[in-house]
């Protein structure tokens, strides 16, 4: 059986190179959207907030968000996050991977291996 899967992320991270050469090195067939390039809805955040948590959704440790006023990260909820996320793309935790609607936030090789193993 045919899965939709769609890998979500910034074309140049090195995080999203290594999610990509995994899922072709497994033979998964993918699309890719740039949510840097191309945008994402707000109404796409507030979906996959409310199914792995915004928290997760949040990169924190990269610069972008490192370089926010400290007024703009204090206070943080769902809706100040994804206005983050919405305004910079680059603070969303890369790639987002869904499978079917099922999603997996970051790249780790063994979460790869379960969901298509």
């Amino acid at each position: 059986m045919a899965r939709a899967v769609t890998i979500h992320g910034i074309k140049a991270c090195d995080t999203m190179k290594k999610a990509r050469d995994w899922l072709d090195g497994h033979g998964v067939a993918h699309g890719f959207h740039d949510y840097k390039a191309v945008g994402v809805e707000r109404a796409t955040l507030k979906a996959w907030a409310g199914q792995v948590g915004w928290e997760t959704l949040l990169n924190r440790s990269g610069t972008t968000f490192r370089k926010l006023p400290d007024a703009d990260k204090t206070g943080l909820d769902e809706d100040k996050a994804i206005a983050l996320m919405l305004a910079q793309p680059s603070m969303i935790k890369r790639p987002v991977l869904d499978v079917d609607g099922a999603l997996l936030v970051g790249f780790k090789p063994e979460a790869y291996a379960a969901k298509f193993g």
